[in-house]
């Protein structure tokens, strides 16, 4: 805990066998209360793994549910436990552990309600192994929701992401997509409700066992993208109110 206020550390799995252990290792117990794993119908053995180095939160789900759907059951039961903080970390090993420290901080500390571990601040992301064209993508389709939203974020497309319980309980998750893009209508909606969202920078290393989604998803999550910076504009301006921007 910091501040009295328990965290929850949440690793939405899908065939993370080989870097499971290296993650998990990095985790700092010093502050971490629980863990929860959701392991999205593996073929690998992610849920065996996770009972073995001691997760007690393992949830396995026997129909593959997508990146989207793993993370309503994650959030759902980092709040059941009580988690006041809830941080969600790949457990691919593509982002440092051993930031959740700084991240929880600041929530803790009342200084913001959202932070983002972001790979585009500074030079990392491409000296970390990010492909040119998945950097370019990124910087493009971040300037065009920076533009549509007001906000001036390095990336929005990160998967290390701390929140306070209190925004996850305000918005509406459970009415986003259960694919990839459900990362980016997360943070749509929490910018729709007027949180302030900080940002630290965060080493990323791409390898052949870090999860990556192929070009046809890749595809998918860009028009994905747009759709949701479009439906922000629409419900924002009142011409037409997205339901995932509703109460």
């Amino acid at each position: 805990m910091i501040e009295n206020k328990k965290i929850v550390v949440v690793l939405p799995a899908y065939n993370a066998e080989l870097t499971l252990r290296q993650t998990y290792n990095e985790i700092p117990f010093d502050i971490v209360d629980e863990i929860v794993l959701v392991d999205d119908k593996s073929s690998d053995r992610t849920t065996e793994l996770a009972r073995e180095i001691g997760i007690r939160n393992v949830i396995r789900h026997e129909i593959n549910k997508g990146y989207g759907g793993n993370q309503k059951t994650c959030y759902d039961t980092a709040l059941a436990l009580g988690g006041d903080i809830v941080i969600m970390l790949h457990p691919d090993y593509q982002y440092d552990p051993r930031l959740i420290h700084s991240m929880a901080f600041l929530i803790a500390k009342d200084v913001y309600k959202v932070v983002l571990g972001s790979r585009i601040l500074g030079n990392g992301a491409l000296r970390g192994g990010m492909p040119v064209v998945k950097y370019v993508s990124n910087r493009l389709l971040t300037f065009f929701q920076n533009l549509i939203t007001g906000q001036k974020l390095s990336e929005y497309h990160t998967g290390y992401r701390a929140f306070s319980a209190e925004v996850l309980r305000s918005i509406n998750y459970h009415g986003n997509s259960d694919n990839y893009v459900f990362d980016n209508q997360l943070l749509c909606q929490i910018i729709y409700r007027g949180y302030e969202i900080a940002e630290i920078t965060c080493p990323t290393k791409y390898f052949k066992e870090a999860s990556s989604i192929n070009l046809k998803n890749s595809f998918i999550y860009a028009v994905g993208v747009l759709k949701t910076s479009l439906l922000y504009f629409l419900s924002k301006t009142g011409i037409y109110k997205s339901k995932i921007f509703m109460d």
